[in-house]
């Protein structure tokens, strides 16, 4: 019904997001990986995808065309409700989601809080042969920024988010030119 939302972002945090179009205020529930690519922008545009419920209506929201693809792909599972494809998403970027699911890496997924060996089992054996519908090329082109993919990384190892985003601030500060992988390791050896 909804295929996209552009407006002003009032509110972001790891788990929502609240854009205000026409005087509207729209909920959107995100994942990591999409906060970490919601510009501090006047004007910001969510992809959406709308899930109705017995109990609530609830509006996904997702910075790229390829996360909402792979959203849609684990919906298609059985036993994989919205929140459990939203908690995927947070810890695995839609190209690793996708690369797990095709090579059967069943126990990558296995490591997502919430996703049991059968569950992960189940993902793999439903989307192996679907997996390749997802557009390669918006996957493959996805680069968020540098801080934003070692906060996330961080973060999906398990160290808690406040102390992961100063440690990559100042990082990042001192050296605004390093890669993602060379924060991480300087951030790890801070933490």
């Amino acid at each position: 019904m909804f295929h996209h939302f552009v407006g002003k972002l009032i509110e972001k945090s790891p788990a929502h997001a609240i854009l205000q179009c026409g005087g509207v205020g729209y909920y959107f529930h995100i994942s990591l990986t999409t906060y970490g690519q919601l510009p501090d922008a006047p004007e910001v545009k969510l992809l959406a995808h709308a899930v109705y419920r017995e109990d609530a209506q609830l509006l996904f929201g997702f910075a790229t065309a390829a996360e909402r693809d792979v959203f849609l792909l684990l919906l298609g599972v059985s036993g994989v409700g919205a929140n459990t494809a939203r908690m995927i998403l947070s810890a695995l970027q839609p190209a690793e989601a996708i690369q797990a699911i095709a090579s059967g890496n069943s126990g990558l997924l296995q490591r997502i809080k919430g996703i049991g060996a059968k569950t992960a089992q189940r993902i793999v054996v439903d989307l192996r042969d679907k997996v390749g519908k997802v557009d390669a090329s918006a996957i493959g082109g996805e680069t968020g920024s540098v801080r934003g993919e070692s906060i996330q990384a961080l973060v999906v190892l398990g160290f808690p988010r406040t102390a992961v985003e100063k440690s990559v601030a100042s990082i990042v500060a001192n050296t605004p030119e390093a890669t993602v992988e060379s924060v991480v390791k300087q951030a790890l050896a801070q933490l």
